[in-house]
């Protein structure tokens, strides 16, 4: 491979704001593996966020990507995969499989598509230092012609039409928006875009913790709701405290510990069909690898407020933020009921054709 732009690539990040700011070019916030791909002819490489390679993971759009791609380019965007009318995070997951039998049936059974924000090189011209109207014009006319599973990310320069986006797309299980400042090169790896997400809060039973990389101290609190038929199920995790922070928790929830772990409502994660319904805190992770995830059971007796942007299934999508303790509230009034649900939209609605090419920037 000899390309003016050569991986890795650590992608171009955005921090997070309250409001959509003005004047920018807008982009809906997909919820999926950001990717780079570098194609140069006959040899295809898509890289992660980390810059490690994806590429095994996903051989049916590696037949896309070459089927539709220039001969040499250089393409920013996210893998993502659909069931039904929206975005579905948890089956994704599920394609990062070191098996290559199971590699090969997934590529089948749920094929993923690729969405394109950006053009970071074209044939022999590298473009990280082009400003964005004119990579992302560039990336327009590339992909004029693109047909689906691969897309051309929906944009706007209307700001009055990303607030829209903003409204309707989280019920096709997108994030939020990107803004995209239009004079700005490309830079790796560097925060230099803005996101705005979505941000709501719930009361949570803490039902235990892990302990932080650093020693016994608590590294997050693990948060519990209670379903339809009163179990508690495992949802998520609060974490980001300062080390302080973390001493002071481990002493204050030492008096909950339950060694053993008999009677609590998730005793049983270390069982290996508990483990394989993913619902329990101990369960292993395909991206952490021989991580250690074990976990200290509390009593379930407190509860705490926490922000978090939208659910995955019936899980947080994301760490949630720590806001307060509750000691008002009764652990067996947590449930999902109060959570908010977005109004559906249609995924297609997003990706069909009347908006695949977006607005294009002058």
């Amino acid at each position: 491979m000899d390309l003016p732009v050569m991986p890795p690539v650590k992608p171009m990040l955005a921090k997070a704001v309250a409001t959509i700011p003005p004047g920018m070019l807008y982009e809906a916030k997909w919820d999926g593996f950001r990717a780079i791909v570098h194609r140069d002819g006959p040899e295809t490489v898509i890289g992660s966020r980390s810059g490690k390679p994806l590429t095994r993971y996903f051989p049916e759009l590696v037949r896309v990507l070459e089927a539709q791609l220039p001969q040499r380019c250089v393409v920013d965007g996210e893998i993502i995969l659909v069931t039904g009318d929206r975005l579905d995070f948890d089956a994704l997951t599920e394609r990062i499989h070191p098996a290559d039998s199971r590699v090969r049936l997934l590529a089948e059974r749920t094929p993923a598509s690729f969405v394109a924000f950006d053009l970071l090189a074209l044939d022999d011209r590298g473009l990280l230092d082009q400003p964005q109207r004119e990579r992302r014009a560039a990336l327009e006319r590339t992909l004029a012609d693109a047909l689906p599973p691969l897309h051309l990310a929906p944009a706007t320069l209307d700001q009055a039409l990303a607030q829209q986006w903003f409204r309707q797309y989280e019920g096709a299980g997108l994030d939020g928006i990107v803004a995209k400042p239009l004079d700005q090169p490309y830079r790796p790896d560097q925060r230099l875009m803005f996101k705005i997400k979505h941000e709501r809060t719930a009361d949570c039973v803490v039902a235990g913790y892990r302990e932080h990389k650093s020693g016994p101290v608590v590294g997050s609190l693990l948060l519990g709701l209670h379903d339809a038929e009163g179990r508690l199920q495992h949802v998520g995790v609060c974490a980001s405290f300062p080390m302080r922070r973390r001493e002071e928790l481990a002493r204050e929830l030492a008096p909950l510990r339950m060694d053993p772990a008999d009677g609590h409502p998730w005793a049983d994660w270390a069982d290996a069909d508990a483990q394989a319904s993913g619902r329990m805190p101990g369960a292993t992770s395909r991206w952490t690898g021989g991580k250690d995830l074990s976990w200290v059971p509390l009593r379930p007796e407190l509860v705490c407020e926490v922000g978090y942007d939208h659910m995955q299934g019936d899980r947080f999508r994301h760490t949630t933020q720590f806001r307060r303790w509750r000691p008002d509230r009764e652990p067996a009034g947590c449930g999902y009921d109060q959570l908010d649900e977005p109004v559906r939209y249609d995924l297609a609605d997003v990706l069909g054709p009347g908006r695949a090419g977006g607005s294009a920037p002058g």
